[in-house]
């Protein structure tokens, strides 16, 4: 029994000892060629440089017509004619309505009369002053003249007169200016009263996106700067606009009032939602591709590349134009940056950069 004891002792003792030789060897086993067996990261690169790029501030906003003027009816009376239906393109000064005249004629021939008796008074009553006229003196002539038409009522018959050929013209309604009709508010036929609105021309052939612009991008605005106006109703294709105005007033919510003139309008139409995107160029900045910017525990990280291995770099960013992105502080200019595999990609990891 015991020298079972001796034997199962010894096996032990002899398992033991080659146990703790193989950790030995293990731990002998330098960390450098773990490293090396594990395969290179595949990336491609691009270099940090000092360049202008054009920093983009989106806005989103309605257009308007450039001129949009509301066509009034002045005098009151039946509407005979209408010549005109929503959508219609028209001319300033064209006729896009006719009241009934009649009335207004009438007034006319009254008005006419009238004036007609009252500068048959004014040379009657004139003869009576017929030496005062023939003396010669401009000066008392004048005065005369002005006492016995004002006496006679010739200056009041004139100005009425005028006022009755002024109210049938009103019966003659014109465009104020060029651009399509509409919210057309009548018929033919229609009894209508004294400054009513009968429609809106609105100038389409030029029209204006408004937008709202954060305050904070609003020193980089200034007029006649391009900007890229994509429609809602087709969002592939840009059309150049112009800043035209800036609001000088921020409003409640921090935004300023940003108006840009488009250069075409392609079929657009007063009321419909367009983006714009507006051009800010920004000089002498350290850039690199957008993609070459991650985030890591909230903070923004790049990856250059040293000695074939990734390298760690905290950065402060700037602006960013979708493509490229500022970088203030982190990275020198000339340095290679990582731009693919870089999302889970860690500290002093082995990479190969490959080619486009």
């Amino acid at each position: 029994m015991s020298n079972y004891r001796i034997i199962l002792f010894a096996f032990f003792a002899t398992l033991l000892f080659s146990c703790k030789e193989e950790v030995e060897k293990q731990e002998e086993i330098p960390s450098e060629s773990f490293r090396n067996e594990v395969a290179a990261t595949e990336v491609k690169v691009a270099k940090a440089e000092n360049k202008s790029f054009d920093y983009l501030i989106n806005a989103t906003g309605k257009l308007e017509a450039s001129a949009q003027v509301k066509a009034l009816i002045e005098q009151p009376g039946y509407l005979i004619e209408l010549p005109i239906r929503e959508g219609q393109s028209v001319t300033k000064g064209q006729v896009i309505a006719k009241l009934d005249p009649t009335e207004a004629e009438i007034r006319l021939e009254k008005a006419r009369i009238a004036l007609r008796n009252a500068q048959a008074a004014y040379q009657n009553d004139k003869l009576g002053f017929q030496k005062d006229f023939e003396s010669g003196d401009a000066e008392r002539i004048a005065y005369l003249e002005e006492q016995l038409k004002a006496q006679n009522g010739v200056f009041l018959a004139e100005i009425e007169l005028k006022e009755a050929q002024l109210n049938l013209e009103r019966c003659q309604v014109k465009a104020p200016i060029s651009g399509k009709i509409a919210d057309l508010k009548f018929k033919e036929g229609s009894l209508i009263s004294s400054n009513a609105e009968l429609c809106e021309i609105l100038s389409t052939n030029s029209l204006v996106l408004k937008v709202k612009v954060l305050e904070s991008d609003i020193a980089m605005i200034s007029l006649n700067q391009t900007a890229e106006i994509y429609p809602i109703s087709n969002t592939g294709t840009a059309l150049e606009g112009r800043v035209t105005g800036i609001n000088p007033k921020v409003d409640e919510n921090g935004l300023v009032q940003v108006a840009i003139r488009l250069i075409s309008s392609q079929n657009l139409l007063p009321g419909m939602n367009a983006r714009a995107i507006i051009r800010a160029p920004q000089s002498n900045s350290l850039v690199v591709p957008k993609d070459a910017v991650v985030y890591r525990s909230g903070r923004a990280v790049v990856f250059t590349i040293e000695n074939n291995e990734s390298k760690w770099n905290y950065v402060e960013v700037g602006k960013d134009n979708g493509q490229e992105i500022e970088i203030l502080d982190g990275i020198t200019s000339g340095s290679t940056v990582i731009t693919t595999n870089n999302l889970q990609l860690a500290h002093q990891a082995p990479v190969q950069i490959v080619s486009e």
